[in-house]
């Protein structure tokens, strides 16, 4: 059973928002006093940043999630091959206290351009593309122990979500049952300060890889048919998307399952959604959802569902390497289910997308597939 909507007052969101930025704004202050105090006491200025990769990611078994480790490495100013990153994140730093200020929010793009200028005296810019800027602000989360929205910066939309709920977003109440074809656009930011759930009748949420996968089954009706939501991430899902299903997993109760391409890179999306992210270990306790479940597309279905030969997409060497990496994932090698899954996706020698269903009939991935996997619960865990 879903859990009923908690009620938030808006007294309360605005006090927990403005505890929030005193406590962002502080750790930026800390790390300028840092800084300046090395500085004054006649030492090189430098400041650790947690390392966001393989070898510093934790796999923690008992919670089901990925996280980060204790390791950390030194960005120092007087360092030729680090000075320009130190410069940086006191850049983006600064720009992030202007947005306090002002009670205002920027885009990452629009962070990018804050800090852009060229170096006086020199012909070097700050940044050299929005890659590199991004990176400083996901060090800056890390170091500081934020979340993006915490540095009132947010993403470029992406997902989409139609069926039986209400919310209030900024105010604003959206019922998603009338979303018409479009849907409801998920946007970057999806906190409780700036999204509560109002009303859910829904029982559980289904989640799609594509968009176009997502019009079948809101085209079919397929959420009101089956009661539930539907949500779509455009591929990989963003943070705003994965940071949604959790919130509507560990808030409402609501069941989460997942229908992706049966390849390698189908398999990396459910193990992001499932276990996170290495690049975002750090902040896994508030995207990952342990009890995800896969219910396809899988690599019995060639056989099972009688399709034809011309769904087949033939695995090309950096599918198979990629696959066998996949396989090894501590959360995947201990699970006979997955190990299997895999093993056949290898054995088959072809990868599948969900579209593929259709060769079987328009409406044979809503009607009939979904439905049936449900039914049975025929999953992956």
């Amino acid at each position: 059973m879903a859990k009923k909507p908690a009620e938030t007052s808006k007294s309360t969101i605005s006090k927990s928002v403005k505890e929030r930025d005193k406590k962002t704004l502080g750790s930026i202050v800390d790390l300028a006093d840092g800084v300046s105090k090395t500085a004054l006491a006649m030492r090189e200025p430098k400041f650790a940043i947690p390392m966001r990769t393989k070898s510093n990611t934790i796999w923690n078994k008992k919670r089901g999630i990925l996280q980060m480790g204790d390791g950390t490495s030194e960005r120092e100013l007087f360092n030729l091959n680090q000075a320009k990153q130190f410069m940086q994140t006191c850049l983006h730093a600064s720009s992030i206290k202007d947005l306090i200020a002002v009670e205002k929010t920027l885009s990452l793009r629009g962070m990018f351009y804050k800090g852009l200028h060229t170096v006086a005296g020199t012909k070097e810019k700050t940044f050299s593309d929005q890659d590199e800027s991004d990176g400083i602000l996901e060090d800056l989360e890390v170091s500081m122990g934020a979340l993006r929205e915490e540095l009132h910066i947010f993403a470029k939309k992406k997902g989409t979500m139609i069926g039986n709920i209400t919310i209030i977003d900024s105010g604003d109440e959206i019922d998603c049952r009338k979303m018409g074809s479009g849907g409801y656009s998920i946007p970057s930011i999806v906190e409780p300060d700036v999204m509560q759930f109002k009303k859910c009748d829904a029982k559980f949420v289904l989640h799609v890889e594509k968009d176009t996968v997502w019009g079948r089954f809101n085209e079919d009706k397929f959420w009101q048919k089956h009661n539930c939501i539907l949500t779509e991430g455009g591929g990989q899902p963003s943070r705003g998307v994965r940071r949604l299903l959790q919130r509507l997993n560990t808030e409402l109760g609501l069941p989460i399952y997942c229908l992706l391409d049966c390849d390698p890179w189908g398999h990396y999306i459910f193990s992001v959604i499932k276990q996170g992210s290495i690049s975002l270990a750090f902040e896994s306790q508030r995207l990952a959802i342990p009890d995800a479940k896969f219910i396809g597309v899988r690599s019995k279905d060639y056989k099972e569902c009688k399709l034809s030969d011309d769904v087949q997409i033939l695995l090309n060497d950096n599918d198979i390497k990629r696959a066998k990496e996949i396989a090894a994932y501590p959360w995947f090698e201990e699970n006979r289910g997955w190990q299997k899954e895999i093993q056949g996706l290898l054995s088959n020698g072809f990868k599948m997308e969900v579209e593929s269903l259709i060769t079987k009939d328009i409406s044979y991935v809503t009607e009939e597939y979904v439905p049936q996997r449900l039914k049975a619960k025929d999953w992956l865990d």
